[in-house]
Formats: C-alpha cells, sequence, structure tokens
C-alpha cells in the first residue's frame, strides 16, 4: 500500500511524497469500519490524499494518525504507525451522495512504487485553506 500527500507543505518538500506500508487492521479507532488502519507514516498534509494499492487502484483516502501524545499519556507508551484511511465504501457513498461522477476500475497487477506515484500525479494535487481575519463591512 502507498500513502501519496503533502506533509509539512512549505516546511519541507513542496512536491508530494511517498510512503509505503501496510494495512494494519479493516477497522479503525473504536471497530469504525468505514476506515481502515495503516502503517504507512503519515503527518499533517497527508489528510487526503490516495491511498492506493500495490496496483495502484485507489482503496481509501489518507484521514488521521493517531493522537501518539495523547496514548501516551493514558497508557505510558508511545504508539508508533498508527495512521487511518477511509474505505473506498464510504468515499463512493459520498460521492454518490453528492452526485459526483467518478470511474471504477479492475486490478491489473502489481506495480513498482515509483509506477504507482508516476501515475498518481494525475490526480494528486496540493489543496491548501487559509484563514483570514473577518472583514467588517461599514454601512
Amino acid at each position: 500500500m502507498v500513502a501519496i500527500g503533502y506533509p509539512f507543505h512549505g516546511l519541507l518538500s513542496s512536491d508530494f511524497t511517498v510512503t509505503t506500508g501496510i494495512v494494519s487492521s479493516l477497522s479503525g479507532t473504536m471497530n469504525d469500519t468505514r476506515q481502515l488502519q495503516i502503517s504507512a507514516a503519515i503527518q499533517p498534509g497527508n489528510s487526503g490524499g490516495p491511498l492506493l494499492d500495490t496496483g495502484g487502484l485507489i482503496v481509501g483516502v489518507v484521514a488521521a494518525k493517531l493522537d501518539a501524545l495523547r496514548v501516551a499519556r493514558v497508557t505510558g507508551n508511545i504508539p508508533e504507525n498508527i495512521n487511518f484511511a477511509i474505505k473506498t465504501g464510504a468515499i463512493r457513498d459520498f460521492l454518490d451522495n453528492s452526485v459526483v461522477a467518478y470511474e471504477t476500475a479492475s486490478p491489473v497487477g502489481e506495480l513498482k512504487t515509483a509506477e504507482i506515484a508516476n501515475n498518481a500525479r494525475a490526480f494528486t494535487l496540493l489543496i491548501t485553506c487559509t484563514a483570514k481575519e473577518p472583514v467588517e463591512v461599514k454601512r
């Protein structure tokens, strides 16, 4: 499995990063079956990026990482590589309900990580949101 995103954009590379890992569990926090637990290291900026299988097909969207400091305070242990992605089923439901067209594909074989990353350039882009102070309108 391959996670692609823009972690710490502006601080690190302006290009996307590629991280490999495995699916650790078919459910997320509190047994949430809409999520996958993944071992690929993710950081702020990976959220919203694609999670791809070894054939380069999207199997999820990177969503979150476990709050290691919070867990360490409660358990006394620092968790490692516990991250989450939203499964394609939940993504399809959202797209269907929003009347957004999408394409599906069948597996065609295994690709090298570099090939997966190169193919992902066609559908992965950086989107940033910047908050501004509200402007007071004089009347």
